[in-house]
């Protein structure tokens, strides 16, 4: 079972994930957090596969906090914003400082399964400082046109 930690400031996000996840056998949803400090504290006690993280969020941002999680070995982290469209600067910025992958929040809903998929991939990406850098970001499919 791969356990999931939840990072977004929005609730109606965060409940969008775990009703997404809650569907899945072998994804669980163990904890969720609304900001960066109650995340640090989450990721301590709970050690999650993954990590979703958005990137606007108050106080500390998700690019501050995959560059303070790069200090040292970590879950993955899929960057789950409305900022990180495939080859958008933000996307570029968040893979560069060590997420395994990004997904556009717009499509939670309407692509939940993909989301699911996409999910499962990052997770079994080992992070750590040496290796994420050098290791090939995991990209959402984009779906052929009709």
């Amino acid at each position: 079972m791969m356990t999931v930690l939840v990072i977004d400031d929005s609730m109606t996000v965060r409940a969008i994930i775990e009703q997404i996840l809650e569907g899945e056998p072998d994804l669980a949803v163990i904890a969720s957090a609304s900001d960066v400090p109650s995340a640090r504290a989450l990721i301590a006690r709970h050690a999650p596969s993954v990590i979703t993280l958005d990137l606007a969020m108050p106080g500390i941002d998700g690019l501050a906090f995959l560059d303070e999680l790069a200090s040292g070995p970590h879950a993955p982290v899929l960057v789950v914003s409305s900022h990180t469209r495939p080859d958008s600067a933000a996307e570029l910025d968040a893979m560069g400082r060590g997420a395994a992958g990004c997904f556009d929040k717009a499509r939670l809903v309407s692509e939940g399964r993909r989301f699911a998929r996409v999910l499962r991939k990052a997770a079994h990406r080992k992070m750590s400082t040496v290796h994420q850098r050098a290791m090939p970001p995991v990209r959402a499919e984009t779906p052929l046109p009709a």
